[in-house]
């Protein structure tokens, strides 16, 4: 389990992050909600120790991310940025990156290495993108394939900022049921989403930022009957009840006349 504890962070001595109190939890999908700028991508490069702390701890089952090299968190914790080059190689060459944290120097791929990529490809519906050019694929191509490298990782974490971004509504229902899966699977499953029905509808809990900070945690019941997501976003909430659940709506308030 990844903890942070009262962390505070930020850019060029500008605060972002103050005082964050949140667990990645084992077999969960947590969503991080919340208006632009109000800290989600941060939170996330925080937990990773791509930006340091200025204030508050990290840590990994227990152990402070000051203590582990970068090689040992990516170990345990996949990342997928929200911004990434398209360097001009295969899409498998692509995701048999997500091996490198498992190999020494030289890097030489093993039968299970292949054999994990290959899953890992499946997995991510990319299975058939697998000997075409990074740099011929379209947008939601690519990030099929970026999917599948956090996937080949094998990490007990994987982090994904925006994973949604470019796939049309099909395929985002897709990375939120992959998202489960690999919940189930035990892995602790942090998501960034913009999409509020979206998270409301497939994550276990959600973290609501707001100006850095967090303000409020919970299953996606919780979130609703609290009503925090009115103010925070400035839209209304409303739900239905299906065969499959609650299923969520926003939209905006009716403007008063007169």
């Amino acid at each position: 389990m990844i903890e942070l504890q009262q962390v505070q962070a930020g850019y060029h001595k500008r605060p972002v992050l103050r005082g964050i109190d949140l667990e990645f939890r084992p077999g969960e999908v947590l969503a991080l909600i919340g208006p632009n700028g109000s800290g989600k991508s941060t939170l996330l490069r925080t937990a990773l120790g791509l930006l340091p702390c200025t204030g508050g701890q990290v840590l990994y089952d227990g152990v402070p991310l000051t203590q582990l090299s970068p090689r040992q968190v990516a170990q345990q914790a996949a990342f997928l940025s929200q911004t990434r080059t398209t360097p001009n190689i295969t899409a498998r060459r692509m995701v048999l990156h997500g091996r490198f944290p498992h190999l020494s120097y030289p890097r030489h791929y093993r039968p299970e290495d292949r054999a994990i990529v290959q899953q890992a490809l499946e997995e991510a519906d990319a299975a058939d993108l697998a000997d075409r050019p990074m740099n011929e694929l379209s947008g939601g191509q690519r990030q099929k394939v970026y999917l599948a490298m956090a996937i080949a990782q094998q990490t007990p974490a994987v982090l994904m900022d925006e994973p949604t971004t470019f796939l049309d509504i099909a395929h985002q229902l897709g990375v939120m049921e992959m998202a489960r899966r690999l919940a189930q699977g035990g892995r602790a499953v942090v998501l960034v989403l913009h999409d509020l029905p979206l998270a409301m509808g497939g994550a276990h809990r959600l973290a609501v930022l707001e100006d850095g900070l967090l303000v409020h945690s919970g299953t996606p019941e919780e979130i609703y009957t609290s009503g925090v997501l009115e103010p925070v976003f400035h839209i209304r909430q409303s739900r239905t009840k299906t065969a499959d659940g609650w299923r969520y709506f926003c939209e905006l308030p009716q403007k008063e006349e007169g």
